[in-house]
C-alpha cells in the first residue's frame, strides 16, 4: 500500500513537471519573483538582465538577417524594441549610416557639374524616409501584433508621418549633387495622393520618380517587386549608386547596387 501511494504521489509530481515546463514563459518567472527580500530584488534583477540582453541579441539578429520572416516580435521584447526605436541610440545609429553614405559619395565619379543625368540613388519610404513609429506609438504595437493594413492605410491618408531623423538632409545632400532620385515603396498605387502630400509635407521634394505597387505587383513579393524596379532603371541605362532602406528586401535580387545601406528596423519584416 506504501509502494502504491509512493508511486501515485512520483507520477503525480512527474506530470506536475511537465506542465510547468511547457507552460514556462520568462514574463511569468518574473511576476512570480516578490521584491519582500533583498535576495528576491537581486534574483529579479539578474533575470530582468538576462532579459534585456536576450532581446538585444534578437533585436541584433533581425538587424543583419540572421532572423527572418518573422510575424511579431516575441512578446517580452515588445518594450525593449519601443525603447530602442524611440531612443537617441537609433538617431545615433541613423546618422552613422549617414556619415557612411557621405563616405560612399567620396568614391563616386559624379558631381553636379560632370553628371550626365544617368547617376541613380534608390529610396525606400517607410521608415527610411517617412517614420512609422507615431502609428505604433499610437497604437502600442511596435511589433507586437500583425499589422492592421486597414489601419495602417488609413493612418497613411492622413499624411502625417514625420521624416526619419537625418535623411532629409541627405536626401537633398543626393538631390544637390546632381544624382537622380527614385523612391521605389512597396505602398499601394492608391495611396500615391497621400503618400505625395506627405513627402513634401515632410520636406521632401525633386525625385525622378515615386513607384508604388500597381495591381499587377500585389501578389508578388517584396523583394521581387523591387528587384524588377531596380532592373528596369538599369535597362534604361541608370548606374544605381545605392539603395538605402529599412528592409532587406530592399536589395535582394539582382541587379546588385554597388552599395546598400540599411537603417534599423526590428518592429516589423518584409519579405
Amino acid at each position: 500500500m506504501d509502494r502504491s501511494m509512493f508511486l501515485s504521489l512520483s507520477l503525480a509530481s512527474l506530470l506536475v513537471g511537465v506542465v510547468s515546463a511547457g507552460d514556462w514563459n520568462i514574463l511569468n518567472q518574473l511576476k512570480g519573483l516578490g521584491s519582500s527580500s533583498s535576495q528576491n530584488v537581486a534574483v529579479s534583477s539578474g533575470i530582468k538582465t538576462n532579459l534585456k540582453g536576450y532581446c538585444e541579441s534578437w533585436r541584433i539578429n533581425v538587424e543583419v538577417n540572421n532572423i527572418r520572416n518573422f510575424d511579431v516580435v516575441p512578446q517580452e521584447c515588445v518594450s525593449h524594441v519601443e525603447d530602442y526605436m524611440t531612443s537617441s541610440q537609433y538617431k545615433d545609429d541613423v546618422a552613422r549610416a549617414v556619415d557612411e553614405v557621405i563616405l560612399h559619395f567620396g568614391s563616386m565619379c559624379c558631381s553636379k557639374t560632370k553628371c550626365d543625368g544617368m547617376d541613380a540613388w534608390i529610396f525606400d519610404i517607410d521608415d527610411t524616409l517617412l517614420s512609422t513609429i507615431p502609428y505604433h506609438k499610437k497604437n502600442g504595437f511596435f511589433g507586437g501584433e500583425k499589422l492592421n493594413s486597414t489601419k495602417f492605410e488609413d493612418w497613411i491618408r492622413k499624411s502625417n508621418a514625420p521624416s526619419v531623423p537625418h535623411m532629409k538632409k541627405l536626401y537633398h545632400e543626393i538631390r544637390e549633387r546632381g544624382i537622380k532620385i527614385f523612391l521605389i515603396s512597396s505602398r499601394k498605387e492608391y495611396l500615391r495622393s497621400a503618400t505625395v502630400d506627405n513627402l513634401i509635407q515632410a520636406g521632401y521634394y525633386g525625385w525622378s520618380n515615386l513607384m508604388l505597387r500597381g495591381l499587377e505587383d500585389e501578389q508578388k513579393e517584396v523583394k521581387q517587386y523591387k528587384s524588377e524596379k531596380r532592373t528596369w532603371l538599369t535597362s534604361l541605362g541608370y548606374r544605381v549608386w545605392g539603395v538605402m532602406g529599412d528592409q532587406w528586401s530592399s536589395f535582394a535580387g539582382c541587379p546588385l547596387p554597388k552599395r546598400t545601406f540599411k537603417l534599423p528596423n526590428s518592429i516589423y519584416y518584409v519579405a
